[in-house]
C-alpha cells in the first residue's frame, strides 16, 4: 500500500477544490426598474458598496447587462431567486440570469 505524504494530499485537495464550477449572476437591463433600485438589490443582496453597486448599475445601464458576482450553482440560484422575488415585491420586471464562468 501507497503511503502518500501530507503535501500529495493537500495537493490533491486543492485540485478536487480548483474543479468546482463557479457562476457569474448577471443583471439585465429593461425600460422600467429604477435606477435606484439595481443600486439598493447591488448593495443589498450582492453586499457592494455604493460605488461599486453605481458603477455596476450604469454598465448594466449602457451594455445591457452587468456582473453582481461569481458563485457556485447553489448561491447563484439562491440569488436570483432573491432578485426575482425582491423585484416582484416592487413592481419592477428586473432579471437575473446565471452564466458559467
Amino acid at each position: 500500500m501507497e503511503h502518500k505524504n501530507d503535501s500529495e494530499v493537500e495537493f490533491e485537495s486543492r485540485e478536487e477544490l480548483s474543479e468546482i464550477k463557479r457562476y457569474k449572476v448577471v443583471l439585465l437591463n429593461d425600460d422600467f426598474t429604477s435606477m435606484d433600485f439595481v443600486v439598493e438589490i447591488l448593495m443589498e443582496l450582492f453586499g457592494h458598496p455604493l460605488d461599486s453597486a453605481i458603477n455596476i448599475m450604469l454598465n448594466i445601464h449602457r451594455e445591457g447587462r452587468g456582473i453582481c458576482g461569481v458563485y457556485t450553482y447553489e448561491i447563484a440560484e439562491t440569488k436570483i431567486s432573491q432578485v426575482r422575488k425582491r423585484a416582484l415585491e416592487n413592481e419592477y420586471p428586473l432579471k437575473a440570469i446565471m452564466e458559467e464562468e
